[in-house]
């Protein structure tokens, strides 16, 4: 099958054998202390200071930074002592981390419950059913892996700024010829972030450092595919008006996110059927061992274990759904089946773009519950939280396992620091939930039922406001929305099947040879013809961040031309490929903007507990 992005880099180099510490404090690397030292401040230090930001900013604002970045860069000031091999500790850190600060966020959902005056389950059980998710989702992320990240080798464009920050900061070589186009692009990151969030004119253009970065790691085509969904999203708005699926006035994202998830899954069933039928010719053909190429070890993992886990835990969260939460186990069987699907597509999602539509992801399950006929708002607000918190542990998973695939970081182990990151991460959830309403009453009183006067306008809780406007919907079906979600699934899987026809004739191939048919390849596949995948991203945002991602694409492309007119320069031969100049200072404006969020969040809400 082919891939739907260029190869998002060579494959981690084999390490010489570990050295001893630089400092002799640090214990040797592979004891168990060495492992203790890392999960220690993985869930610990960094995962509550990723945690408490995370819940504050999805309070506050509606979205979180996933801590990925901001982790990473603080555990390389430990695992620096380890030279080159300590990038992997650090991957470790980071993997925990995150999976800390992923799951504190979701607290957002308690605020629904208290929202729409929903009884609240006990702390405990709340706990245990988030953390029994959060496994269910780990497993299924951990599923999808080879598809994403060894076989389609999407960007990722988070883990592949923390793949460069963890290479350089633990390597003195890397880093001393690395550090001004990372060192910039992280400055340049920082000032934009601060800037958007100060100075008005900015936040007009909704200047975005973090998705101008991620623009110059998955290039042009990407980029444009996006621009061109929101200009024609734009330019449908009258249509959609007049058929009823949007009222005057309403952005056009209200509805064609349903339509870009539609897109996803149409194309994905296209993918996934390939590669089924290509399994099973290889099994058919009965190869001998001798004659497959062996597995890189750090990738080797037990499918039958990871079976029996999402096995195990998608049957735990139906039980604890059912006899805990007394929720009907029929809606409970359906949101764990939901992951199976939405888990792939918000992976696909997050791999092109750097954004996971967790929220869309719940929306759309309601809206599919719905037609089965649910209508009570506590079953809908349960199983949608199913599919929000497994779809963002699973695409974190994707994320950190794209990371580990760049340096050469071992699955397993990896896995099992996300599942240690997840168990401190259920807890602090519902803990920091309520930490947050005990101190904050404002943050109990439901938003959808005041005016705009009488908003807060501190605590603007978008992504709460966002679920708790589906829920309510209940009572009011709109079979619209189905009817979009079904039209992006079958111009998903025309628009797939139309590429991969026409990509792979001989008279394509060789069109694309001359230097019109490169330039025409180049406006068919961005433009006219883009990757279901890629369009996506442009409906579910509004026209200036895709417009900041084609910027982004549109430089690194224009830099990639000029460089390969050069020639590959001296001082950057001695880098890995995928460590150019453009992946650096577009990861370096990712970490930026990440510390920027971090800082303001920080402030914020030092501010809020000093007032």
């Amino acid at each position: 099958m082919s891939t739907v992005l260029p190869s998002a880099g060579p494959r981690a180099a084999r390490s010489a054998p570990p050295a001893a510490p630089r400092w002799a404090w640090l214990p040797p690397i592979g004891t168990w202390k060495y492992y203790a030292l890392l999960a220690a401040l993985g869930i610990f230090v960094l995962g509550p200071l990723g945690g408490v930001t995370a819940s504050y900013m999805n309070f506050a604002i509606g979205f979180f930074v996933g801590g990925q970045v901001v982790a990473g860069i603080l555990g390389s000031t430990v695992t620096f002592g380890y030279g080159p091999e300590g990038k992997h500790g650090a991957n470790y850190m980071q993997t925990a981390a995150a999976s800390v600060a992923g799951m504190s966020a979701m607290g957002v959902l308690i605020q629904a419950m208290v929202w729409m005056g929903l009884p609240q389950p006990p702390v405990w059980q709340l706990m245990l059913f988030m953390g029994s998710i959060g496994m269910f989702g780990a497993g299924v992320g951990m599923l999808y892996t080879p598809i994403l990240v060894d076989r389609l080798q999407l960007t990722f464009p988070s883990g592949f700024a923390v793949a460069n920050i963890l290479r350089a900061l633990t390597d003195p070589a890397l880093l001393k010829r690395s550090v001004a186009r990372l060192g910039g692009g992280i400055a340049s990151g920082i000032a934009g972030g601060l800037a958007t969030a100060k100075v008005a004119a900015l936040g007009v253009l909704e200047l975005s450092t973090s998705t101008l970065g991620a623009g110059m790691l998955v290039g042009p085509r990407i980029g444009l595919a996006a621009l061109t969904a929101g200009l024609t999203g734009s330019l449908l708005i009258p249509t959609f008006v007049s058929i009823g699926w949007l009222q005057a006035g309403d952005p056009f994202r209200k509805i064609t996110f349903l339509i870009g998830l539609g897109l996803i899954m149409g194309a994905a069933m296209l993918d996934i059927g390939e590669l089924l039928t290509e399994a099973w010719r290889r099994w058919r053909a009965s190869a001998p061992p001798a004659a497959q190429a062996p597995e890189d070890a750090w990738k080797r993992m037990s499918y039958p274990r990871l079976a029996a886990w999402i096995a195990f835990w998608g049957a735990m969260v139906v039980t604890l759904g059912a006899t805990v939460l007394q929720q009907p186990v029929g809606f409970l069987l359906l949101a764990v089946a939901l992951v199976m699907v939405f888990s792939l597509i918000v992976g696909i999602s997050l791999g092109i773009s750097d954004s996971a539509p967790i929220s869309a992801a719940f929306v759309a399950a309601i809206v599919l519950m719905a037609a089965l006929g649910l209508k009570d708002p506590t079953v809908g607000l349960m199983a949608g939280g199913i599919l929000l918190v497994a779809c963002s542990v699973g695409s974190d998973m994707q994320q950190d396992r794209s990371t580990g695939w760049r340096l050469g970081t071992p699955r397993t182990l990896q896995f099992r620091f996300q599942v240690l990151g997840l168990v401190v991460g259920a807890v602090a959830s519902v803990g920091f939930a309520k930490l947050f309403m005990s101190a904050y009453p404002v943050l109990a009183l439901d938003q959808t039922a005041m005016s705009a006067a009488e908003a807060p306008a501190q605590w603007q809780s978008a992504m709460t406001y966002k679920f708790v406007g589906a829920l309510r919907s209940l009572t009011d079906d709109k079979p619209y929305q189905r009817h979009a979600i079904l039209l992006g699934i079958a111009l998903g899987f025309a628009i797939q099947l139309l590429r991969k026809t026409l990509f792979a004739t001989a008279a394509y191939r060789r069109f694309k040879q001359g230097r019109r048919g490169a330039a025409a390849d180049f406006v068919l596949d961005a433009v006219v013809l883009p990757s279901p995948y890629a369009y996506s991203f442009g409906s579910f945002f509004g026209i200036a961040t895709s417009a900041w991602l084609a910027v982004g694409g549109v430089v690194s492309g224009t830099a990639g031309w000029i460089a390969a007119r050069r020639g590959r320069r001296a001082e950057d031969a001695a880098l890995p490929a995928d460590m150019s100049t453009t992946s650096l200072v577009g990861g370096g404006l990712i970490a930026g903007d990440a510390l920027a969020a971090l800082g303001l969040g920080a402030a914020g809400l030092l501010a809020t507990l000093a007032g």
